[in-house]
């Protein structure tokens, strides 16, 4: 008898990491889109929305989720925060599995919720139930979590490039500095000033300095990992480019280190994760290698002076839609149901 498919709901549906994740779940073995939300295309079929969806009749509806909870068993939320945090605690009471790509679950701490998204968080309790789904990290708290706060795209990016290193005593964490570059869909699909072409094309600059939203996700995770409170020096730039993301990342040393060392501890910490690639010494990531893909592309940098190493530079390479969101949302929930956990991420349809 055939194993009946996974029935999925993608609420939010018009946006980028909407649109990204139908094209992955369209193709996903084991799954069934059963409902794409989106207000301003409620009534559209969503072929007609993206010329590149063909292979769809679901059509746009409106999120009411009376109706909605009765179509599918998980539901992902692609929803603007506070909006997600209502929504995944009406699904959460209905039993429903949820994974939420907005940063609504992602704080652990309501306080610095609220601080650094001028909002209260409303539902503390269920805040704490919520488990952070980066799988390379977190992999078995996703699979006995009925809801996933699917990470942001620079926090991936920079939380792989840390993580092999981030609790060993050679490094100086008071030294840590992200200096990361976006293509302009992270910033959404709504047409805001600083994001349109003319604003952007043949233009690099940086933004939100200090102040951008993603830093305690990062801080908060890399804390955890250490098991000591971690500080940030965090700059992202957006780049003329649709996708992709590139982060580099510097960390002071407190002694020596050997480069072939350091490149042995990222293999091994990633020998058995399916979308980490390390690369050889001297290979540099580049966004175009991982375009469309849920890929983590790594590269480890000695700067050495007077044959002593002082700084250890990471750089990472990822798809901002796909390992920053959409592709770890399908990973996610690969783990959550015991399928292959690169069920559906591989020879996917080429991204538009």
């Amino acid at each position: 008898m055939t194993k009946s498919l996974l029935q999925v709901a993608i609420l939010g549906g018009s946006g980028y990491t909407g649109t990204e994740l139908l094209r992955l779940l369209l193709n996903h073995p084991h799954v069934k889109v059963t409902a794409i939300t989106s207000e301003r295309s409620s009534g559209y079929p969503v072929s007609e929305i993206f010329l590149n969806l063909r292979n769809t009749d679901l059509k746009f509806e409106i999120l009411d989720l009376n109706v909605l909870t009765r179509k599918a068993d998980l539901f992902f939320l692609c929803l603007p925060h506070k909006t997600s945090q209502e929504t995944a605690s009406f699904l959460f009471s209905t039993g429903k599995k949820v994974i939420d790509l907005s940063a609504d679950y992602r704080i652990k701490n309501p306080k610095v919720y609220q601080q650094w998204y001028n909002t209260p968080h409303l539902f503390p309790a269920l805040l704490k139930k919520a488990v952070y789904g980066l799988p390379e990290i977190n992999r078995s708290r996703i699979k006995k979590s009925a809801l996933i706060a699917n990470p942001g795209c620079y926090p991936a990016s920079a939380l792989l490039g840390l993580a092999p290193i981030i609790g060993k005593n050679f490094i100086d964490t008071s030294s840590i500095i992200i200096d990361s570059k976006s293509g302009t869909s992270g910033a959404g699909r709504s047409p805001v000033q600083p994001f349109m072409y003319c604003e952007v094309n043949e233009s690099v600059r940086a933004y939100a300095v200090t102040s951008h939203r993603h830093t305690p996700e990062i801080e908060q995770e890399l804390s955890q990992l250490s098991k000591r409170k971690i500080e940030v020096i965090f700059t992202p730039h957006l780049i003329p480019m649709d996708r992709g993301m590139l982060s580099t990342i510097y960390v002071g040393l407190k002694r020596n280190v050997n480069l072939s060392n350091m490149q042995k501890l990222y293999q091994d910490f990633y020998n058995n994760e399916p979308f980490v690639r390390i690369l050889r010494n001297g290979v540099y990531p580049t966004t175009k290698a991982v375009k469309g893909s849920n890929y983590c592309d790594l590269s480890i940098f000695l700067n050495e002076r007077n044959g002593k190493a002082q700084t250890l530079i990471i750089i990472s390479a990822i798809d901002n839609l796909l390992k920053g969101a959409s592709g770890s949302a399908v990973q996610n929930m690969n783990i959550m149901y015991g399928f292959d956990e690169t069920a559906g991420l591989l020879n996917v349809p080429p991204c538009p």
